[in-house]
């Protein structure tokens, strides 16, 4: 089993599918780590030599990945906070901070429906409260 960036590797994926499950690595990182270290991307994990595999680790080690940029990521988020910027409040309240309208979509920021609004008449009368119009 490949070991690359503390992330096993799936064994039977082609090895420049099974790289993009390495937080921070994505398609076109791929194609520049295989070019790099001078690996057939259509091959399969499992059929890595120990040698290609350090040759991809290698390469990999010029990009931030996995915890690191997880961190770097976090504090990026917690330093908008800090200062209060736009974005930064948005994060907090847990909503879009990218500029999506939130009055009909944004459901899973958002959470689950909650109906707020006027009391009906069957209710009010009911409880003998007035109602509001």
């Amino acid at each position: 089993m490949a070991r690359i960036a503390g992330v096993d590797l799936p064994e039977n994926k082609r090895v420049d599918i099974g790289l993009t499950y390495i937080f921070g690595i994505g398609r076109s990182n791929v194609r520049q780590v295989i070019k790099e270290a001078n690996v057939d991307g259509a091959k399969r994990v499992k059929d890595l030599t120990e040698e290609e595999i350090n040759k991809l680790q290698k390469s990999i080690e010029q990009f931030k990945v996995e915890g690191d940029l997880r961190q770097e990521i976090e504090q990026n988020i917690k330093r908008l906070e800090e200062i209060g910027s736009y974005r930064g409040i948005r994060h907090r309240k847990g909503l879009p901070a990218r500029g999506q309208r939130t009055r009909s979509n944004a459901r899973t920021k958002r959470g689950k429906r909650k109906t707020v609004g006027t009391v009906r008449k069957e209710i009010v009368a009911k409880t003998g409260g007035e109602a509001k119009s």
